[in-house]
């Protein structure tokens, strides 16, 4: 059974731009092979790390959002894990998350629907001025 991930790992920044996207590009193909279907890669930059992994302060940000079995994950983890390149990997499952903001967005329309229209402002008072106010 097919669920969608996102996995996004970190590289070295001390790694030639060539090199990082052939690297890039062979995880995805291995993804692929393995059995998930990659709906986007996308490679965020160098940011700063909150704190120092592996002797490095900054890294470069990569995030895969595929569609996979668990075994091209278990493969895909693999990987990372025994690749120098990468510093850190996380993936996290968000199928259930896409259900369940489905599923409450369907209920915010439902209760949206059932409203009754709010309703008409009372008409304001007009304030009496002074001058009438003498005038009695």
């Amino acid at each position: 059974m097919n669920r969608t991930y996102e996995v996004m790992f970190i590289l070295r920044p001390d790694l030639p731009a060539e090199e990082m996207d052939q690297w890039v590009t062979t995880l995805s193909e291995a993804a692929t092979h393995a059995g998930a279907t990659l709906r986007r890669s996308e490679r965020l930059g160098k940011r700063r790390l909150a704190y120092r992994v592996e002797g490095y302060q900054d890294g470069e940000y990569v995030l895969f959002d595929l569609d996979a079995p668990g075994a091209a994950i278990h493969e895909i983890e693999r990987r990372l894990r025994v690749t120098e390149t990468v510093i850190k990997y996380l993936t996290v499952r968000t199928d259930e998350l896409d259900k369940r903001s489905a599923r409450d967005q369907q209920r915010r329309s439902a209760r949206a629907s059932r409203k009754p229209a709010a309703p008409a402002a009372a008409p304001a008072e007009t304030p009496i001025v002074a001058s009438e106010a003498a005038a009695e």
